[in-house]
C-alpha cells in the first residue's frame, strides 16, 4: 500500500502553533539539487535568482487562493513562525530555519507543486507549515542570521525530518516513516533532550478508539478485512523502541499507517507503552509525538537552553552532516 507520505513527515506543529497536523516527508526521485564538483550544493535548476542570488519561489498561498512571487527568505519567514512558536529560544528557531531551507529546496529539487503553476504551497498537506501573522523580530533574526544555510550530506541535500517531540528516544526511517528504500546514512537513534517545559500531552499520552475504528483504520492501512477485534499487541519495533508494526486478531500491519489512519494528532507516537482492549474500546498509551525521525522540536528547545548553538542542534540529530551556505 501506497505509504501516506503527507501526513507522516514533519514538522509537527499542534502543539507549537496549533497550526495543524504533520507535514509530508517529501519523498520522491533523485532531483537535480546536488553537489557540483567542488562539492558546492547545486540549487535546482527550475528555479530562478533574485539579484542578491536566492532562490526565487512561486508559492500558491492557500488562504488568499492565489499564487505569489517571494525569495526562498521571505517564504521561510512565514514557515518557521508557522512550525515554532515565535517567542521560543532564538537558536532552537534558527535551527527550524536550517531545516525548513533544506526542506524546501529538496521538495523543488523532486517534487511539483498540486498546485498549478507554483514550485511550493503553503498547504501543510503538500509542504510545511506556514503562518505570516506569527512573523515577530524573533522570526526575523532567526532567518537572517542563518540566510542559505542548509543541512548537507556529502555535498547532497538529506531530508530535513523533524517532529514534535522524541518521547526521550529517536528513531531511524525505515522504522518511524516505513519509509521506503534503503536506511539514509544521516538518520541516528539517539536521546531526544527534550525541554521540561514540554507538555504532559507530548510526553505521554493515552488515546481511546473504538473497535470499529481500530478495525476501519487497519482496513485503511493495508488489511483485506478485520472481524471483531479480539487482541491488538505491538509487533516488530525499532532501536527507540518504537511499534514497527502491529498485530491484529494475529495479522500484521504498519504501525506508523495505522497512526496515521487512526490520526496523527489523536494517536501522537508509534512509541506505545500499553495496549489494552476492552469490550468497547482499545486503548493506547504512548510517548512522544510525531514519528520520531530527525530533529524533536522539543529537543532544539532543550539544547537551546543548554547553550548550544544552532548548527550543534541539527548536527546532533543527523549523523555526518554539515552546515554549508548555498547562498
Amino acid at each position: 500500500m501506497k505509504k501516506k507520505w503527507a501526513a507522516l513527515f514533519m514538522a509537527m506543529a499542534l502543539l507549537l502553533t496549533g497550526c495543524g497536523a504533520e507535514t509530508k516527508e517529501n519523498a520522491g526521485t533523485d532531483g537535480d539539487a546536488g553537489p557540483d564538483a567542488a562539492g558546492k550544493i547545486v540549487l535546482p535548476e527550475k528555479l530562478r535568482l533574485n539579484t542578491g542570488g536566492v532562490p526565487l519561489l512561486r508559492v500558491w498561498d492557500v488562504d488568499a487562493d492565489e499564487r505569489r512571487e517571494m525569495d526562498i527568505e521571505t517564504y521561510l519567514r512565514g514557515v518557521v513562525a508557522g512550525e515554532m512558536r515565535n517567542d521560543w529560544p532564538l537558536e532552537a528557531l534558527k535551527a527550524q530555519a536550517i531545516l525548513a531551507r533544506t526542506f524546501v529546496l529538496k521538495f523543488c529539487s523532486e517534487k511539483e507543486s498540486k498546485y498549478k503553476g507554483a514550485d511550493i504551497s503553503t498547504d501543510i498537506e503538500e509542504a510545511q507549515a506556514y503562518d505570516a501573522t506569527g512573523i515577530n523580530e524573533r522570526i526575523e533574526q532567526a532567518v537572517t542570521e542563518t540566510r542559505g544555510l542548509v543541512l548537507s550530506y556529502g555535498g547532497e541535500l538529506p531530508y530535513a525530518w523533524f517532529h514534535a517531540h522524541s518521547g526521550g528516544m529517536t528513531e531511524k526511517a525505515v522504522a518511524g516513516l516505513d519509509y521506503e528504500g534503503p536506511e539514509p546514512g544521516y538518520t541516528k537513534v539517539t536521546a531526544g533532550r527534550e525541554s521540561d517545559r514540554a507538555p504532559a500531552e507530548a510526553q505521554a499520552w493515552t488515546a481511546e478508539f473504538t473497535h470499529q475504528e481500530v478495525a476501519d483504520a487497519a482496513v485503511q492501512s493495508g488489511l483485506k478485512s478485520v472481524g471483531e477485534i479480539k487482541t491488538v499487541a505491538v509487533g516488530e519495533t525499532g532501536e527507540s523502541g518504537r511499534a514497527v508494526t502491529l498485530n491484529i486478531n494475529g495479522e500484521q500491519v504498519s504501525a506508523p499507517e495505522m497512526r496515521i489512519s487512526l490520526g496523527s494528532t489523536k494517536m501522537r507516537s508509534a512509541l506505545l507503552t500499553d495496549i489494552r482492549v476492552t469490550e468497547d474500546e482499545v486503548i493506547f498509551s504512548g510517548r512522544g509525538y510525531g514519528h520520531g525521525v530527525g530533529m524533536p522540536q522539543w529537543g532544539a528547545y532543550g539544547l537551546a537552553e543548554e547553550g548550544k548553538t544552532a548548527e550543534e542542534i541539527v548536527t546532533y540529530y543527523f549523523n555526518g552532516v554539515t552546515v554549508e551556505k548555498a547562498w
